[in-house]
């Protein structure tokens, strides 16, 4: 995880990517895995900015869409049953014309996910109960920080 000089999160990157960060100079490790190394170093949880990098495009574009990012969206709750999601399922079926996209796409169980399958959810006979939305950034790099951070 890389926080700004603000203690905001900006993003994830990996081993590799924090390394050349650190040896860059542009980032410090913040907090580190206890008894974990690489080399001489600490192996870095948190990294964070020495210098202040402005995030205005955080404000002016939507975050691309990923199965990933709308199980975070929808923390981790099925659309459907609010049991724990473990796959996506698109409200309008891809075999329908549905798009893979924000507004299409909920976080969903695998039970809810057979028993709807490619039907709309009025034909499957089924609720959404969570209401799909397009997050921003601060809301998407919160809940990835929080999950990753709670590891």
């Amino acid at each position: 995880m890389v926080l700004n000089v603000t203690d905001e999160p900006l993003h994830l990157v990996d081993l590799h990517h924090a390394i050349k960060m650190i040896h860059r100079g542009i980032a410090v490790i913040e907090e580190s895995i206890p008894g974990k190394k690489f080399g001489a170093h600490p192996y870095p949880k948190v990294l964070k900015l020495i210098k202040y990098v402005l995030t205005t495009w955080k404000y002016t574009k939507k975050p691309a869409w990923s199965r990933k990012r709308v199980l975070v969206r929808d923390k981790g709750l099925c659309a459907y049953c609010k049991g724990k999601a473990n796959t996506i399922d698109h409200i309008v079926p891809k075999s329908k014309a549905g798009e893979s996209d924000w507004l299409n796409t909920v976080g969903c169980c695998k039970p809810c996910n057979a028993r709807k399958a490619s039907k709309t959810i009025k034909e499957a006979g089924m609720v959404l109960l969570l209401k799909p939305f397009v997050p921003n950034f601060e809301h998407v790099n919160r809940m990835v920080a929080e999950q990753y951070l709670n590891k």
